[in-house]
């Protein structure tokens, strides 16, 4: 009982975050403007710091999505799925490409925090993709027992 109360929670955050970051997508070109003010770099790279913002936040959001999709099944007690294979190797992808883009930032400022989500989304990526295969050997497993039954 508690895990689905757990689990109903961590979709809420999901949903909360999948929305918000929506907002924060539609709402970056104010956001760096201002910073701008406080920080001379996001002002003078304007636009390619808009354009890898905004990439990194959709390949995130579309992570979130995935997490929910992932979520739902776990909320119906069915988690051990294809879909969810799929999902976690479309996830692996999300952060292997915000890896990416954000080492594409590096060329116009190297900061302590960009090297450390290129560190995070490539172990996620590689986390993604472990638990892709688990999941996989899993639901063989699963439809195996599924026709012996």
């Amino acid at each position: 009982m508690k895990r689905i109360n757990v689990a109903k929670i961590t979709k809420w955050i999901l949903d909360f975050m999948f929305y918000a970051g929506i907002a924060a997508c539609m709402t970056l070109p104010f956001s760096l403007k201002f910073i701008g003010k406080f920080f001379p770099h996001y002002e003078i790279f304007y636009i390619p710091m808009l354009i890898l913002f905004f990439i990194s936040g959709v390949f995130a959001i579309l992570i979130i999505l995935e997490l929910r999709y992932i979520f739902r099944t776990v909320l119906e007690e069915d988690c051990f799925v294809k879909e969810n294979v799929k999902s976690l190797d479309r996830m692996a992808v999300y952060s292997f490409f915000i890896a990416i883009i954000s080492g594409a930032r590096l060329a116009i400022v190297v900061t302590p925090a960009t090297l450390v989500i290129i560190l995070i989304f490539v172990i996620a990526g590689l986390f993604s993709k472990v638990l892709a295969r688990v999941f996989d050997q899993a639901v063989t497993y699963k439809l195996e027992n599924d026709l012996t039954i």
